[in-house]
C-alpha cells in the first residue's frame, strides 16, 4: 500500500493547529455547587432602599390648639354691627344684575359677555384706526406710483420733439427722390407682357413703393418745418 512521505507532518500540523476540545468542550467544566439554586424573585430588580427623611425637609407642625389650651375670655367689641350693616345697606349701590342668556326655553343659563355675542371689540383703544401695516403699504404704493410717473416724463423728455434744420430737409427730400428714381428705373426694367404671379406680384410691390415715396416727397415739400421724434 503506498503511504506519502508527508504524512507525519501533516499530522503534526493538524493537531497542532486543532484545539482537542474544538468540537467536544472543554475537558473539565465546573460542576454548579447545589448551595447556589436559583430562589424566588431573585432576578426581580430591586429598588434602592429608602432614605431617611432630613430634618429641614420635613413638615412644619400644624398649628392645631392643644386639650389644655383654654381661649382668651373677656375681650368685647363696642362696635353695633346692627347699625352698620344697616348703614351699608342704606348707602350701598343696588348690585347690577348679571347679564345672561338662555339658548332654549327648558336650557341652561350662561354668562353674555363671555359667550362671543356682545361685540366687546368695538371698546377697544385702537377700534377704526387704521392698522400700521396698511398705511405703511399705502405709503410704499404711493412712492412706487411717484417713481414710475418721474420715469415715464424722463422717457418723454428722452423722446421729445425736435425740428429738422434746412440742410438735414434738403438732404432727406433728396434721399427719397433718389429711392424714387432707382424704384422706377427697376419697375421700367418690367416686361411688358406679365404672365406669371411672381412677376404680378413684384410689379404690385414697386407700385406701392413709388407710390409710398412719392407721398413722402409731397408732404416734405409742402411743409418747410418738420418736427421728428428724438430717439
Amino acid at each position: 500500500r503506498y503511504i506519502s512521505t508527508f504524512r507525519p507532518s501533516v499530522k503534526r500540523e493538524v493537531e497542532k493547529n486543532k484545539a482537542q476540545w474544538k468540537t467536544m468542550g472543554p475537558a473539565k467544566v465546573a460542576v454548579p455547587s447545589p448551595k447556589n439554586f436559583l430562589q424566588k424573585h431573585s432576578k426581580e430588580p430591586k429598588l434602592p432602599a429608602r432614605k431617611k427623611e432630613q430634618d429641614s425637609k420635613k413638615l412644619p407642625a400644624l398649628s392645631v390648639p392643644q386639650r389644655t389650651d383654654h381661649p382668651v375670655m373677656g375681650i368685647q367689641s363696642k362696635k353695633n354691627f346692627i347699625n352698620t350693616n344697616a348703614v351699608a345697606a342704606i348707602t350701598g349701590l343696588p348690585k347690577k344684575p348679571q347679564p345672561i342668556y338662555v339658548d332654549r326655553r327648558q336650557g341652561d343659563k350662561y354668562l353674555l359677555e363671555t359667550s362671543g355675542l356682545v361685540p366687546k371689540y368695538i371698546k377697544k383703544k385702537d377700534y377704526g384706526v387704521t392698522p400700521k401695516y396698511v398705511t405703511q403699504r399705502n405709503e410704499e404704493m404711493k412712492r412706487a406710483q411717484k417713481e414710475y410717473e418721474a420715469g415715464i416724463l424722463e422717457h418723454l423728455k428722452k423722446r421729445a420733439m425736435k425740428q429738422l434744420s434746412d440742410e438735414e430737409r434738403r438732404s432727406l427730400l433728396q434721399g427719397l427722390k433718389k429711392n424714387w428714381e432707382e424704384v422706377y428705373r427697376e419697375f421700367q426694367h418690367l416686361s411688358v407682357e406679365i404672365d406669371t404671379i411672381p412677376k404680378k406680384i413684384y410689379k404690385e410691390k414697386l407700385e406701392s413703393q413709388m407710390k409710398q415715396l412719392e407721398h413722402d416727397i409731397e408732404v416734405i415739400e409742402k411743409h418747410k418745418v418738420i418736427y421728428i421724434a428724438n430717439e
